[in-house]
C-alpha cells in the first residue's frame, strides 16, 4: 500500500508515534511533539546513529552544543547574509509562499536553486497568480534564522540553524583534550530551528527539527578519499536498519545550488511517496568554516601537525542528517497492510522496535494475570516492554503489530502446570513454546 504523507500523519498521531504540536489551541505549521512510541523510536534511532558513527570508532568524538548563540556566530558564518529562501508574497499581503515550492506545484518540475531574477520571469511568462488571482510583488529574499533577545542587556542572538558551528568554535579544545590527530571527527546530535516559509510534508520540512551531524578534520590532499568514504558508510547505515538499497540514491548538487560554504556536496535521497527527497547531506566545505571563524575571532584555529612539523587549517568533510526525516523514512519503509492479517505490520528492524516484548495473559482470571505481571516486572528491566490485558488475544496481536513489536509472549493456563510460554515473531507470526529461563535467549535484537 502506498500511503501518502497525510495518510502517514493520521497514523502516526492514531498509534502514538506523533502529534501537533499545541493541536488544542489550534497548532502551529511546523512544529511537532513525540508520542510515548515516538520518542522510543527516535531514542532507539539516537543509540544506532551514536553507535555507528562514535562509539565503534577511535577516530570521531562527540559532543553536545549550546542551542543559542550570539549574533557574531552567525554573522561570521555567513547565515545571516545566506542562510534564505526566496519567497512570494501576494500584492495584497494575503498569501506567502516559497518560490521554488510555488513554481514546483504550478510548473511540475524542480527549481532547486532558482535565483530571484528567474522566479520574476517565470510568474510573469506563465502568467501565475496567487489565490483568488492575486498578482504577486517583486520576488525577494527570507533570511531563515530565528532571532531572539539575551537577558536584561536584550543581547542580540539566534537559535541555531544548524548544529555544526558549535563544532568549529570548539575543535581545537576537543581535539586537545580527546588527544585527537588529524583525520578526526567530532559528532553532534540535537535541536536546529528554520523560520521555514512553507513547511510542509509532515516531518519532512519543520521549523524544529534534529540533526545528526559528523564534522571530518582532515588534510586537504585526501579530499576526494575521504569524500567517497563517508559516502560509501552512511550509506552502509541505511542498509543495516533494513532500508532498501533501491529506494537510496546519491544526488551531487549543482553549482547554482551549492550552499555558500560548500566545495562539493551531494544528497542522500530517499523514494518518499511524493518523490525522492534529501535524507542526509555528504559536504565538502573546505576550510571556509575555520578560516571565517579564525578571521572574525581573530584566534587561530589551525592545526600543528607533530610529525610533519608544520601547520595547516584543517578542510571538513560533513556528514549531516534529519533525525526526523530518518524515522519517516523508516517508518515508510516499514509499513506494510497485510491483507490476510487483516491489520497494519510495522515491520520496523527489531533493534529500533519502540517496545521489543509485549507481554499478554490470554485471559485475566486463573492466576495468568498475576503470573503475566510478574513475567513482565522481569522482563522490563532488561527490555522495553509492555503489558496488555485488554481485549482478546488477537486483537492485542494486532496492536502489537501495528506499533513495530517484534515478539509479543502469552501466557496461559499450560504455563502454571509446566513454566512454559508462548512467542510469537511479529513478522512471520509463528509461535512456539519456550520455557520462562530460556525466554530472553529467543529475544534477538
Amino acid at each position: 500500500m502506498t500511503l501518502n504523507i497525510d495518510d502517514m500523519a493520521s497514523f502516526c498521531k492514531r498509534k502514538g508515534f506523533i502529534y501537533p504540536s499545541a493541536e488544542i489551541y489550534g497548532g502551529l505549521a511546523g512544529f511537532f511533539d513525540y508520542g510515548p512510541y515516538g520518542v522510543e523510536l527516535k531514542k532507539n534511532i539516537i543509540n544506532e546513529w551514536w553507535k555507528f558513527m562514535v562509539n565503534s570508532r577511535s577516530d570521531v568524538v562527540g559532543m553536545d552544543g549550546s542551542i543559542i548563540s550570539p549574533e557574531s556566530v552567525w554573522q561570521a558564518s555567513g547565515h545571516l547574509e545566506n542562510f534564505s529562501d526566496l519567497m512570494l508574497v501576494s500584492e495584497d499581503g494575503s498569501f506567502e509562499v516559497r518560490a521554488d515550492v510555488f513554481l514546483e506545484e504550478k510548473l511540475g518540475k524542480s527549481f532547486d536553486g532558482v535565483s530571484a531574477d528567474e522566479v520574476n520571469n517565470l510568474i510573469k511568462d506563465n502568467n501565475l497568480t496567487g489565490p483568488n488571482g492575486k498578482k504577486f510583488k517583486t520576488c525577494e529574499s527570507f533570511n531563515l534564522m530565528f532571532p531572539l533577545s539575551i537577558g536584561a542587556k536584550k543581547v542580540k542572538g539566534y537559535l541555531r540553524g544548524e548544529t555544526t558551528q558549535m563544532i568549529y568554535l570548539d575543535y581545537k579544545l576537543i581535539q586537545q583534550n580527546a588527544r585527537m590527530k588529524v583525520p578526526f571527527g567530532i559528532a553532534q546530535i540535537g535541536k536546529a530551528f528554520r523560520n521555514e516559509i512553507s513547511p510542509r510534508n509532515f516531518l519532512f520540512r519543520c521549523r524544529e527539527f534534529e540533526q545528526m551531524e559528523m564534522q571530518f578534520f582532515i588534510d586537504p590532499k585526501d579530499r576526494e578519499t575521504w569524500f567517497k568514504y563517508w559516502q560509501e558508510q552512511r550509506t552502509n547505515f541505511y542498509l543495516n536498519l533494513g532500508v532498501k538499497r533501491e529506494h537510496l540514491r546519491y544526488r551531487a548538487h549543482e553549482k547554482g545550488e551549492l550552499a555558500h560554504y560548500a566545495k562539493r556536496a551531494e544528497d542522500i535521497e530517499y523514494k518518499f511517496p511524493f518523490g525522492w527527497k534529501e535524507i542526509e547531506g555528504i559536504h565538502d566545505r573546505g576550510d571556509w568554516d575555520l578560516s571565517t571563524h579564525s578571521k572574525h575571532s581573530k584566534q587561530k584555529l589551525d592545526y600543528f601537525d607533530e610529525e610533519k612539523k608544520e601547520s595547516f587549517v584543517p578542510h571538513i568533510i560533513e556528514t549531516s542528517a534529519g533525525l526526523d526525516r530518518t524515522l519517516l523514512l523508516l517508518l515508510y519503509e516499514a509499513y506494510e497492510d497485510d491483507k490476510e492479517r487483516g491489520n497494519i505490520v510495522l515491520r520496523l528492524h527489531p533493534k529500533l522496535a519502540p517496545i521489543k516484548v509485549a507481554v499478554l495473559p490470554l485471559v485475566k482470571k486463573g492466576g495468568l494475570k498475576e503470573k503475566a505481571q510478574e513475567l513482565f516486572d522481569s522482563l522490563k528491566l532488561d527490555f522495553v516492554a509492555f503489558y496488555d490485558e485488554s481485549g482478546s488475544i488477537g486483537r492485542r496481536y494486532a496492536r502489537m503489530d501495528e506499533i513495530g513489536t517484534p515478539y509479543c509472549v502469552t501466557i496461559d493456563f499450560d504455563t502454571l502446570e509446566d513454566g512454559t510460554v508462548t512467542i510469537r515473531n511479529r513478522d512471520t507470526t509463528e509461535q512456539k513454546r519456550v520455557k520462562i529461563e530460556d525466554l530472553r535467549k529467543e529475544l534477538v535484537f
